[in-house]
């Protein structure tokens, strides 16, 4: 078959070789053509516009960071929707605002095209594997019709419902996956404060009942000489998931009072100059695991300043271990710890009724 994509950064990179092995044509583009190199030396096909990529290709598949990219290349006289044939389907596999992904869907109709949300779960790793998820909502008729290419990419296809709905259940599922492995960080810190080295914990964690798929793989990298050699998934690309999660539970009236509180973790983790960093980082801001003798403490008080642009306005080294805020950071934080838990959590459901945008310029 014919395929078409667009967005050929790490998640392309995965995603396209698995089409190739399927003996699909793929045809493909992206805003900066460099990044496409890997994939123009294994045989896939270039074209200079989303429109072209379109107009030769029987399905169509996108994935990029937000909804403006979205737009940007689905609409417009060089956009999908311009060079889309009326037989075929657009489906964009981006985690983006849902209501933004209807707004894009409901132009295609108006145009007598068809586009499905289709965003995928998984990282570079598991898609290699063979081992990615994907959710899609829409056009059921259309589903049926390029259910196989979608096998292709991963074995576990769901369809979801509605236009829409697809990116909504993603967008729940990455909230979950944060809050899972922040979780994690701060279990493995409890348990090395108490005693037990770092990697006996994290052994024991992966072969206890708490292990999942998203652990096997991210475990690793809180051990020493880990942390910084992968990535599957940053800080501020999390964090751009997580401000969906918490915007979409202001509109719909959904307390997320968990997703506000790991948030704020991962606000600590840009103040302390982490946010190019897989999210895990999120164990080396833990108060908990600051003060675990295998974080160095001495070290990490002299150095976290360096670490932000702003100096540190609190700072600890007492036995609870240094925790460091830059100066815009500090009055929204709120991390529970067995002593303020209570009003963490009432801080934090708070946090639902207030406009995401407003959570993340408190710490910029």
């Amino acid at each position: 078959m014919k395929v078409g994509f667009l967005g050929l950064g790490d998640m392309g990179q995965a995603i396209v070789p698995r089409l190739f092995a399927a003996g699909h044509t793929v045809t493909g583009w992206n805003r900066t053509k460099q990044k496409a190199a890997p994939l123009l030396q294994r045989g896939i096909l270039w074209a200079d516009s989303p429109r072209e990529v379109a107009r030769g290709s029987e399905i169509v598949f996108s994935i990029v960071t937000d909804s403006a990219a979205v737009r940007a290349l689905a609409l417009g006289e060089n956009g999908v929707i311009a060079g889309l044939r009326k037989d075929a389907v657009y489906l964009d596999m981006s985690t983006i605002d849902p209501d933004g992904s209807r707004a894009v869907a409901a132009e295609f109709a108006k145009a007598g095209l068809t586009m499905l949300d289709a965003p995928i779960s998984g990282t570079t790793l598991t898609i290699g594997q063979g081992q990615a998820a994907l959710m899609v909502a829409g056009d059921k008729a259309a589903f049926e019709r390029v259910q196989a290419v979608l096998l292709a990419i991963g074995p576990k296809v769901t369809f979801i419902g509605a236009q829409g709905l697809a990116v909504q259940l993603k967008v729940a599922l990455n909230m979950t996956l944060v809050i899972e492995v922040i979780g994690f960080c701060e279990g493995v810190a409890l348990a090395e404060k108490g005693g037990v080295p770092r990697e006996v914990a994290v052994e024991a964690f992966l072969k206890s009942v708490v292990a999942s798929p998203v652990l096997s793989y991210r475990a690793p990298l809180i051990l020493e000489g880990h942390s910084s050699d992968a990535t599957y998934g940053n800080v501020n690309l999390q964090q751009k998931d997580m401000r969906l999660a918490l915007d979409l539970g202001r509109k719909m009236g959904v307390p997320v009072p968990l997703g506000a509180a790991a948030n704020e973790m991962l606000n600590a983790c840009r103040g302390l100059g982490l946010a190019h960093h897989d999210f895990v980082a999120v164990y080396e801001v833990s108060p908990v695991s600051a003060g675990s003798s295998a974080t160095k403490v001495g070290s990490t008080c002299r150095s976290a300043s360096s670490l932000t642009r702003n100096p540190p306005v609190r700072t600890s080294c007492s036995s609870a271990g240094p925790f460091f805020l830059p100066a815009r950071a500090t009055t929204s934080i709120a991390i529970p710890t067995p002593t303020n838990f209570s009003s963490s959590f009432r801080a934090a459901a708070s946090f639902t009724r207030t406009p995401a945008a407003s959570l993340l310029s408190r710490a910029m």
